[in-house]
Order: structure tokens, then C-alpha cells, then sequence
């Protein structure tokens, strides 16, 4: 038994869904087959919540758009036959719209961000049937079970290992279709692992279902030295370690999400990063290895990073205290900490910067400290560096923080 795992860029457009099918009827082995929204359906849809939430009349215009995306890609697949359960779906989200928000702007965002991989999923599943791809859809949220903690929700590992076993048992198919990134609590509450966690899905899957190994479909060839956007030249490296492939997308490294290792890990399944536009070539497999990697400068580049620096006003030293207080507000605010550096009287942190207001947590902090902040900044992971590959990478750039461990070098810096 195999788990796919296709991405927005791989389902963006009939031809794109088409494609998928070429690449499904390739394998006769049990399948489970998990999908993401199509292209930038879930961009789209975050720019509705944020108007559903305000009560911006606009939300109606990008629900339009959001419908015409996906009645265009019907249109393709099917001519002028409607699909009901796809009709129903924009009525089901209509009537969201229609409805008044809560206060709680994370549970909105879980309720209406699911109708990405909802209708995606129904759609490819009604086309893989349509050419005799036969296969099953499920609602992944009937099985998967979380927490509350919306928008970035807890795997209840016991219950989801029940059901999971009970919806996919391939005793009336052998490929089912369904829903990365979404889940669902024990009420039946919508509920998402984070962004891009359509990944972190099918690990689940595989790790519950002993999969013969997950195979993730990508734009590339498969795991880059660099992301090709922002650098020119990149090299596929055939083979990683899990512990290298967490290391890397801890870092930031776009390839995988950062929580999709660690099931496959516990179980030895290996992990496949493959091309869609090139099936057939062998891609990266992340597997246990027990020989050295010699794997030339990694470089993973993590975008809008703001560098904040923190000084107690009295001058006494930075402790634990204060470390503990300063992570305590950044964690209720939702921020992500991707570096800290302790000295004598400065603690400096480099976060993501947050979707809420960074002014109102910098005005907070300035209520304890004295706050230095820099935004616009790129933190540069550099695994395997050497001298050469740090000058290289530094020219140009103004660079306001340095760390080095054995392997890894950390940069925060800024273009000129």
C-alpha cells in the first residue's frame, strides 16, 4: 500500500488534473491518494475569511472568484455536466458567508478553508472515475481527529488510528481520494494542521496504514540544494536522512512540511519527493541511512524576518526569567521564534512576521525592556558550509547576525 501526496501547483488546472490521472493509473498497488487545494485556492480563501470576519461586502466578489476558478476547471473536465456535490458545496459555503462570525477569527478561518481541499478533492475524485480510475472519496475530517487549537490543530493519535483503519480498509477499493491539511475535532468541528500541512496528512496515513512508502509530488526534480526561485543554480541530492530532511525543513525548507518526518520515521517508511512533470525520473528518497551524507552547501532561505532586540532597562543581565517571560507573550501572540541569541544585557529574536499586529506585541515588550526591531529581513540556514560558501552567499548583504554549530550556519541578513 503507497500514499500520494499532490500539491496545489500539481492540480491548478484541467491539464493539471489530467495529468494526475496519467500518473494514478500507473499503479496497481493499493492507493490512497491525498490532494490539496488547487493552485492558490487557499490564498484566495484566506483573503475571504479575513472579509467574512470584518463584514467587508467584497467577500461576495471573491467568492465569485472562487467559484468561476473552480467551475472553469469543471467546464474542462466535464462540459456542461454539473456535479451536484460540487454545487453543493458552494451552497454550503454561501450559507457560511450569509451567517454572522463569531469573534474568534481562528475558528472562522478553519470553517471556511476546508472548502479548498473539499472541493478539489470531489472534483479529481469524479474525474479519476469518469476514465475507470475507479476509487473511493473520503472526508478525511470523519477520521482524522484533532484538538481545538485551531489553525494549527493536535493529531488525536489514538482515535484518528481507529477510524483511519475503519474508513480505508480497501475491501470496495483499491484507490481512495481525500484531504490533505484538514481534520476535524470530536464534535465534527472543522479544524487545520497548519499551512502546507497537506504533507503532514499523508505521513499520517502512511504511519497508521504501514504504507510500503509516501510518495510526495512536486514542481521539481525533487530535493534542491536551494530553492530555484531564489537561487540560480541548484543540484537534486538523490538521497537524505530523516534527520537531515528535519533539519532542513525546520530551517524552512519549502520541500516538506516541517511534521511530516517524524511518522514516517517512527515506522522506517521511506519518503519520496518526485516531479509531476517528470514521472519517471527517481527523485529524492529520504530513507534511514547509516553512511555519511556528503552532501555539498544546502541553502534554505526563510523570507519577511524580523529581528527584535531586547535590553533590560536597568541594566542588569538577561536571564532565564526573562527568557521565559519574552517566549510566554510571543506564544500567546502566536509568533514563531526561528532564532535567539543570548548575550550579557541583549536577548535578540528573530520571528515570522505575524499576520496580527507586530506593533501591538513591540509596544508590550517596550513596556519591559528597551526594543530594537528590524523587519525585512531573511534568516539563511546553511547546512554543510564551509568559508567559501558563507562569503559567497553574504556578498552584497548586510548581515546582523552570525551562528555557526558543526554543520549549520545561521545567518540573519539583509540585501543592499
Amino acid at each position: 500500500m503507497i500514499v500520494f501526496k499532490f500539491g496545489g501547483a500539481s492540480v491548478k488546472d484541467a491539464e493539471s488534473v489530467k495529468n494526475v490521472g496519467e500518473i494514478v493509473k500507473k499503479y496497481d498497488d493499493k492507493l490512497v491518494v491525498v490532494i490539496s487545494a488547487m493552485g492558490k485556492t487557499t490564498n484566495l480563501l484566506e483573503k475571504l475569511i479575513k472579509a467574512y470576519f470584518i463584514n467587508d461586502e467584497n467577500k461576495w466578489e471573491i467568492f465569485t472568484q472562487f467559484k468561476n476558478y473552480h467551475s472553469e476547471i469543471t467546464s474542462d473536465l466535464f462540459g456542461d455536466t454539473e456535479q451536484p456535490d460540487v454545487l453543493e458545496l458552494y451552497s454550503e459555503l454561501e450559507k457560511k458567508l450569509n451567517k454572522n462570525p463569531t469573534t474568534d477569527i481562528n475558528y472562522e478561518y478553519d470553517q471556511i478553508i476546508c472548502f479548498g481541499e473539499l472541493l478539489s478533492t470531489t472534483i479529481i475524485s469524479h474525474y479519476l472515475n469518469s476514465i475507470n480510475i475507479n476509487n473511493n472519496w473520503i472526508d478525511i475530517r470523519n477520521c482524522l481527529k484533532t484538538d481545538r487549537k485551531y489553525r494549527e490543530a493536535n493529531v488525536d493519535w489514538g482515535e484518528s488510528e481507529i477510524l483511519i483503519n475503519n474508513e480505508f480498509n480497501f475491501n470496495n477499493s483499491q484507490r481512495y481520494i481525500t484531504q490533505g491539511f484538514i481534520g476535524s475535532d470530536k464534535n465534527g468541528i472543522s479544524t487545520s494542521l497548519g499551512r502546507e500541512g497537506s504533507d503532514f496528512t499523508g505521513a499520517i496515513l502512511g504511519n497508521i496504514l504501514d504504507a510500503d512508502y509516501v510518495a510526495i509530488w512536486k514542481d521539481v526534480p525533487g530535493v534542491l540544494n536551494a530553492d530555484p526561485k531564489q537561487m540560480e543554480a541548484t543540484t537534486k541530492l538523490d538521497e537524505l536522512s530523516y534527520r537531515e530532511a528535519i533539519e532542513m525543513s525546520h530551517s524552512g525548507a519549502k520541500i516538506i512540511h516541517p511534521k511530516t518526518i517524524k511518522p514516517l520515521h517512527n515506522k522506517n517508511i521511506p519518503l519520496h519527493v518526485k516531479s509531476f512533470l517528470n514521472p519517471d525520473s527517481e527523485g529524492t528518497i529520504i530513507h534511514p541511512v547509516k553512511h555519511t551524507l556528503d552532501l555539498s552547501p544546502v541553502y534554505i532561505i526563510k523570507e519577511n524576518q524580523v529581528l527584535i532586540t531586547l535590553s533590560p532597562n536597568d541594566f542588569s543581565f538577561i536571564g532565564v526569567e526573562d527568557i521565559t517571560q519574552v517566549f510566554d507573550l510571543l506564544a500567546k501572540n502566536r509568533f514563531k521564534i526561528n532564532l535567539f541569541q543570548q548575550s550579557a544585557i541583549d536577548l535578540n529574536l528573530v520571528v515570522d512576521y505575524p499576520e496580527n499586529d507586530l506593533n501591538e506585541t513591540i509596544e508590550k515588550l517596550m513596556s519591559l525592556y528597551e526594543v530594537k526591531y528590524n523587519t525585512g529581513l531573511e534568516l539563511a540556514t546553511i547546512r554543510f558550509y564551509n568559508d567559501k560558501a558563507i562569503t559567497n552567499f553574504t556578498k552584497g548583504k548586510k548581515v546582523f547576525i552570525e551562528q555557526k554549530s558543526r554543520r549549520t550556519a545561521r545567518l540573519i541578513i539583509k540585501k543592499n
